[in-house]
C-alpha cells in the first residue's frame, strides 16, 4: 500500500497544490493562459513525439486495440445518454454533455503522466493511441449531436470542416502522427534537439497537473446535480470494468496495454466536457461540478485500481485462452 501512496500522492498532490495556489494567490483566470498554451502546444506534444517515435512501428497499428477501447467508451456514452433521454427526459443537448461526462475521461492532462508513472515508458503507445482516436471521435460526436439537437445552427458543411480542422490541427494528434512517421523511418533527432525534447517532455506532467488544480479552483462547486448520482459511479467504476471486459473479450493484448487502457478508463471526467458545454451553452455548471467531484473521488478509485494491478489481484486477461 505504501508503494501505491508513493505513486498517487505526488500525482494528486500536484493537483492539490494547483488548487490551493489558486485559492491563495487570487490571480485572474487569464493568468493561466500561457501555462495552458505551453502544456497543450509544446510540452505534451513533445512527450507524445518522444515516446511514440521510439516505438516499433508494428505496435502502432493495433486496430483491434483501438476498436475495443472505443467500443467500451461509447457503450458508456450510449448508456448515460439513454438514462438522460428515457428516464430523466432531458433534451438531446443535455443528454450529450451528460454522456460525455460519463465517457470522456481526463486522458490528456492526467493520462500520460499517471500511466508512465505506474507502468513506465512502454505505456506511451497505448496512451497515445487511445488519446488520438478517442479524442477524434469525441470531436466528431459532440458537434454532430448538437447539430441534431439544434444547438448548432451553422451549415452542416461548415460544421464538418470545423470538425476536420479540430482533429487535424490538434497538437497532440499532430505530435503522435509525426512520431509514427519518425518511428517508421527510424529517425533520430540530433543530440541537442533530443535533449530539448526531453526537457519539454519532463515538464508535461507536473505542469498539466498543476494547471488542472488551478482550473478546478476557478470553477467552484455551486450545486450538485442529481445526475451525479449515476454519472459518477458509471465514470469511475463501470467504465474501467467495461473496458477490462471488452479488452479481455477482444483479443490477446499485452498485459501492460490492458492495464493502461483500464487505467485511462478509470480517470475522472475531462475538463473538455465543461469547455464543450460552455461552447454550446448547455449543462455548464453541472459539468463543472461533475469534473470536480469525479476528480476528488478518483483519488480513492484510481488508487484502488493501481493497488489491484500491482498486487496481482487483476489478471491481465479475464478470459484466458486455454
Amino acid at each position: 500500500m505504501a508503494e501505491i501512496i508513493g505513486l498517487v500522492l505526488p500525482f494528486f498532490g500536484l493537483i492539490l497544490i494547483g488548487y490551493v495556489a489558486c485559492k491563495l494567490a487570487h490571480q485572474p483566470a487569464e493568468a493561466l493562459g500561457w501555462l495552458n498554451f505551453f502544456i497543450v502546444y509544446i510540452s505534451l506534444p513533445a512527450l507524445f513525439f518522444k515516446l511514440v517515435s521510439r516505438t516499433p512501428i508494428h505496435e502502432l497499428t493495433r486496430i483491434d486495440f483501438i476498436v475495443a477501447s472505443l467500443l467500451a467508451t461509447y457503450a458508456i456514452f450510449a448508456l448515460v445518454f439513454a438514462i438522460g433521454w428515457f428516464i430523466r427526459r432531458n433534451s438531446i443537448a443535455d443528454c450529450t454533455i451528460q454522456a460525455l461526462a460519463g465517457a470522456y475521461g481526463n486522458i490528456g492532462y492526467m493520462g500520460p503522466g499517471l500511466a508512465l508513472l505506474a507502468f513506465g515508458e512502454k505505456a506511451a503507445v497505448p496512451v497515445a493511441l487511445i488519446f488520438c482516436f478517442e479524442n477524434a471521435v469525441h470531436f466528431m460526436v459532440a458537434p454532430a449531436m448538437m447539430a441534431v439537437a439544434g444547438g448548432d445552427d451553422r451549415p452542416r458543411g461548415r460544421v464538418a470542416i470545423d470538425v476536420v480542422k479540430r482533429i487535424a490541427y490538434h497538437p497532440f494528434i499532430i505530435a503522435t502522427v509525426v512520431g509514427i512517421a519518425a518511428a517508421a523511418i527510424a529517425f533520430e533527432p540530433p543530440t541537442a534537439v533530443q535533449r530539448l525534447i526531453d526537457y519539454l517532455a519532463q515538464a508535461a506532467a507536473p505542469c498539466a497537473l498543476f494547471a488542472m488544480g488551478v482550473t478546478l479552483a476557478l470553477r467552484p462547486l455551486k450545486r450538485v446535480p442529481p445526475e451525479i448520482g449515476y454519472i459518477v459511479p458509471i465514470k469511475l467504476l463501470l467504465h474501467p470494468v467495461l473496458a477490462y471486459v471488452v479488452l479481455s473479450l477482444a483479443g490477446d493484448f499485452e498485459p501492460l496495454w490492458v492495464y493502461t487502457a483500464v487505467l485511462l478508463a478509470s480517470l475522472p471526467t475531462a475538463t473538455n466536457v465543461f469547455v464543450i458545454g460552455q461552447q454550446y451553452g448547455v449543462w455548464q455548471e453541472r459539468a463543472s461540478a461533475t469534473i470536480l467531484i469525479t476528480t476528488v473521488l478518483s483519488v480513492l478509485t484510481v488508487s484502488a485500481l493501481l493497488y489491484a494491478i500491482t498486487n496481482g489481484l487483476l489478471p491481465a486477461d479475464l478470459f484466458p485462452q486455454s
